[in-house]
């Protein structure tokens, strides 16, 4: 289902003072019969920020997504969304969200340019004179522009995704919502994604992107959030996140037990092989801690410090792999 919401411009919502967050929620909880699919969960999205919510398919991502937008209710707590209450106040933020969730709809008869054309042309503000042009630029902007007169039928399950995205752009938004958008798409269509989200962002876009892909996410995103098992784990910028893992060194040499000596004295609890010792770095400089073993006569053939990625953390915070599926 994809969903799209059409108004002429996306004008600053009134009735509000400026607020620090795009989406916040307070005790967000969902429950499908005794199963609490969301807990009782506290998100809050920076204005302005690439926010990634991550977790393994079936944590929670798209149940919170239906609720942000108003598809579903909640059995407890409040939601915001551009400093308005949803859903009661629905009809008033949702012009200016453009989202894409659970992969889009369109009619199989129609090539996608028409598809476009319709849904444009369903909003109360779809202006006719300048509709060309905005469905020309939507294509552009999605890689589309050679495909628009195929029929949707025939469109690759990639294809699909961007012409949902093309949807979301129809518009200026100041807050665009995607569920999985690269799902389907071959690594040069993931490229192309990236780099739209980062114009979005930098055009004043608020982006909120739901992903089980940790790499796509890590070269994108400002803030994330992770989930698990309906709750959130942790959320914060990705440098924060991600700082809460320790980096490590990995020393490569014929003097392992000696190299293992020198990190024990330098205070860390270094782990051998045959060939390396490994240690969580600390606070201690990089530097002073190759100076220690070339002063004690490690013939270092390597010396690798290696940072967290974000998969590491979020195994350091759950204690399981991210392909996990509840």
């Amino acid at each position: 289902m994809s969903v799209v919401t059409t108004d002429a411009v996306a004008p600053r919502l009134t009735g509000t003072v400026p607020t620090p967050w795009a989406i916040r929620t307070e005790g967000l909880t969902k429950r499908f019969g005794s199963v609490a699919v969301v807990d009782r969960l506290d998100l809050e999205v920076p204005t302005g920020s690439v926010f990634g919510f991550l977790g393994p398919n079936g944590s929670g991502k798209t149940t919170t997504i239906r609720m942000l937008l108003g598809l579903i209710a909640a059995n407890e707590g409040s939601i915001s969304v551009l400093g308005k209450s949803i859903p009661a106040a629905s009809a008033d933020v949702l012009p200016a969200v453009g989202a894409l969730v659970e992969g889009p709809a369109f009619y199989p008869w129609l090539n996608g340019r028409q598809n476009l054309e319709r849904i444009d042309a369903a909003g109360p503000h779809g202006d006719r004179a300048t509709r060309r042009r905005r469905v020309d630029h939507a294509l552009e902007r999605v890689g589309l522009t050679a495909a628009a007169s195929k029929k949707y039928r025939a469109y690759s399950l990639g294809m699909r995704q961007r012409l949902g995205l093309a949807c979301t752009l129809l518009r200026p938004r100041q807050l665009l919502i995607l569920d999985e958008p690269t799902n389907g798409m071959d690594p040069q269509g993931t490229r192309e994604i990236r780099h739209l989200i980062r114009e979005l962002a930098a055009d004043g876009s608020t982006v909120f992107l739901s992903s089980h892909l940790l790499a796509e996410i890590e070269q994108v995103c400002t803030h994330v959030a992770v989930m698990s098992l309906g709750r959130l784990i942790t959320q914060g910028s990705l440098a924060e996140l991600q700082g809460a893992t320790a980096a490590h060194v990995r020393v490569d040499t014929v003097d392992v037990a000696l190299a293992s000596g020198v990190l024990q004295e330098a205070g860390l609890d270094p782990t051998v092989t045959d060939s390396s010792a490994v240690a969580d770095i600390g606070a201690l400089p990089p530097d002073e801690l190759c100076r220690r073993l070339v002063e004690a006569g490690v013939r270092v053939r390597g010396f690798v410090v290696e940072h967290p990625t974000l998969e590491d953390t979020f195994v350091a915070l759950t204690g399981e792999g991210f392909d996990v599926e509840r």
